[in-house]
């Protein structure tokens, strides 16, 4: 953990996050300021900065966990796909591994690396995070 680091501080439970998925290696939270409505992030619980820096026992887990995300994005939310992402360094808005989830539909405006950020309505956020996590549930 990285005492300065507010993912760290997610995984910690410190600072409250719509978490959508939990296991002893990995947390997946919505986005605060998501391209789409469901845009989740996945993060290493352990300190991890960029993709180099994912230690070996951890990449298949990452990507099980993705694989899974992805799939709810479609089960849950009704996309019709995902659009998933990571920086490393350069745009990384927080210094500690994430990768986007997003949901997708054929015309929803997403064009190359211009992400367009929406809000939430109030409690809204909460009813996203538990269509996934009943999809997640399932999985």
């Amino acid at each position: 953990m990285s005492p300065d680091c507010v993912f760290c501080a997610i995984v910690a439970g410190d600072v409250p996050a719509d978490v959508v998925l939990e296991d002893a290696g990995f947390v997946a939270f919505l986005d605060r300021r998501p391209l789409f409505k469901g845009h989740t992030l996945l993060v290493p619980r352990e300190h991890v900065v960029t993709l180099p820096d994912l230690p070996a026992a951890l990449r298949d887990g990452f990507l099980a966990a993705a694989q899974r995300l992805a799939t709810a994005m479609v089960d849950g939310l009704g996309a019709q796909g995902s659009f998933v992402a990571m920086n490393n360094v350069v745009s990384q808005s927080v210094a500690h591994l994430h990768l986007h989830v997003v949901p997708r539909t054929k015309g929803d405006g997403l064009r190359g690396f211009f992400w367009p950020r929406t809000t939430y309505a109030d409690g809204e956020a909460g009813e996203y995070a538990e269509r996934l996590r009943a999809v997640l549930a399932q999985v």
